[in-house]
This record gives structure tokens, sequence and C-alpha cells, in this order.
């Protein structure tokens, strides 16, 4: 599993500028596996689908702490914040997005969006997501919905 998910890795790193390039940018996705979690499959699956679809992703990467999480969303001026957690120990961690992003005064700015093996409907409803998607395209088209895009 570990190989398969570092060969999926590479080919998502070699079609990336293609992506980018046909992508006409309408809105910025900062996109993280939450602190503790290694795990970057799922979140790459997700990055790869909004970047087709016309969105701007700024990756942070796996084992991403919350504060990582506010920083970019302001440095970019993104609209959304993505959160990923396949581990059920670690996606208790999303809430310290959802705190830090409150605490930073731009949680009401953002559309937080969560999934992963992790997460759940009622998990993401308990902390105040926005959206929760169980695939990367019911993702994109979350998205697309709440954005109006």
């Amino acid at each position: 599993m570990v190989v398969g998910g570092e060969i999926g890795e590479a080919i998502a790193s070699l079609l990336e500028p293609y992506f980018r390039e046909s992508a006409d940018r309408r809105e910025r996705v900062v996109l993280g596996t939450i602190e503790g979690d290694i795990h970057s499959i799922g979140k790459n699956l997700v990055k790869m689908v909004l970047l087709s679809t016309g969105f701007d992703v700024v990756d942070l990467g796996v084992d991403v702490k919350a504060e990582m999480f506010v920083k970019a969303a302001v440095e970019h001026s993104a609209r959304v914040v993505g959160v990923s957690a396949f581990l059920t120990t670690t996606a208790l961690n999303i809430r310290k997005v959802v705190d830090a992003l409150r605490a930073a005064g731009i949680r009401d700015r953002v559309v937080l969006m969560v999934g992963g093996a992790a997460v759940t409907e009622e998990f993401a409803r308990s902390i105040g997501a926005d959206i929760y998607a169980m695939s990367a395209v019911e993702a994109a088209r979350k998205l697309r919905e709440v954005l109006g895009s």
C-alpha cells in the first residue's frame, strides 16, 4: 500500500502542471492532511480533481498543524480550507482547525471542507464543517454548489 501511494504521488506530480495550466482560477483551496496523520492518497486525489475542475490548490502536505491551515488561508487569500484524516485517532485534531480559524477571526470567511476515511458526516456536522465529502469528485461538486460557481 505504501508503494502504491508513492507511485500515485509520483504520477500526480507529473500531471499537476498540466492541470494548473488548463484550469481557470476561480477559488483558492488550502488542502492538507491533519496533524498526526501521514496519509496522502485521498488528499492527493482531491487535489487533482480540484485542479482539473478549475480550483487553485495550495497543498500543505501531511501532518499539518491547525495553525498552518490558518496561516496558509490568510497568506493565500483562500476561500476554502480542506482537511483530510485517514486515522480515527487523528480525525479529532480537525476540531483544532475549527478553533484556530475562529481564534484568527476568519472562520466566517472560509468554507471548511472535511473528508477522509476517518471522517463521517455526523462528525463533520458536530464540529461545524461546511462540507463533508466522501470522494474527490463529491468534494469538487459540493464546493461548486456552496461557492455558486
